[in-house]
């Protein structure tokens, strides 16, 4: 017997393309995010689903409503499963992060599972309030298929979790594009294993969508070595 998670980032927002840190800032789903939340839809159509979970934050409760459509399911709010809180971070850019709190910024990059900016939180306490709702999502859906609806560090840091890797590493090593469907299947019985069988799918995104909708990732390493390759085009 296993549970299956549809586990959905929200769609892009009104700052996802300003690179700005805004994990508890509710920020509204854009146009764009819109019309991949209904791609996701269209997709998932015809899923039996038993549930839909999200956080009670305004980007991921529209998301949530639009895939939800075909499926005439209440959304069920889970306040433990919503982003990162960047503290005194929140709504600024990383290049004015950098020059404002440099010593701050020097630690998370180093390790951003246990440390957290001033006021905001540590990828460790985001785990240590999403796994429990996740882990109860699981017991209550056995051999049935839910969806949740969640944010990047979130999700990450999840899936991160069940799999084993280091989460100091989580935001270098793993990205979520805006409304990526990853599926992961649960075993219902004690200790809960979990499997990942897709990860960060954006193969519903319509051709007009392909513009990359995410070329900004909040990590250095790669954002870096983007705008190194772009400079050698």
């Amino acid at each position: 017997m296993k549970t299956r998670i549809l586990l959905v980032r929200h769609g892009a927002t009104v700052l996802t393309q300003e690179d700005r840190f805004a994990g508890a800032t509710d920020v509204l789903l854009s146009d764009e995010g819109a019309e991949q939340a209904a791609a996701l839809r269209d997709r998932l159509a015809s899923t039996t689903l038993a549930a839909v979970y999200c956080s009670p934050m305004k980007r991921t409760v529209k998301t949530a409503t639009i895939i939800a459509e075909p499926h005439n399911l209440e959304l069920i709010k889970v306040d433990g499963i919503r982003e990162i809180d960047h503290g005194h971070w929140e709504e600024k850019k990383r290049e004015e992060v950098e020059k404002e709190f440099p010593d701050e910024y020097i630690s998370w990059e180093a390790d951003p599972f246990t440390y957290a900016p001033d006021g905001g939180e540590s990828g460790l306490q985001v785990l240590s309030r999403a796994l429990p709702p996740i882990r109860e999502i699981v017991e209550k859906h056995p051999g049935q298929t839910v969806l949740v609806v969640s944010h990047k560090a979130t999700i990450r840091l999840i899936i991160g979790s069940f799999l084993g890797f280091d989460l100091r590493r989580y935001r270098d090593n793993l990205d979520q594009k805006p409304c990526c469907l990853n599926v992961l299947d649960f075993t219902v019985a004690k200790p809960i294993k979990a499997r990942l069988s897709l990860f960060n799918d954006v193969s519903h995104y319509k051709t007009n969508q392909e513009s990359d909708p995410v070329t900004t990732h909040l990590s250095k390493i790669w954002t870096d070595e983007e705008e190194e390759e772009a400079a050698k085009e």
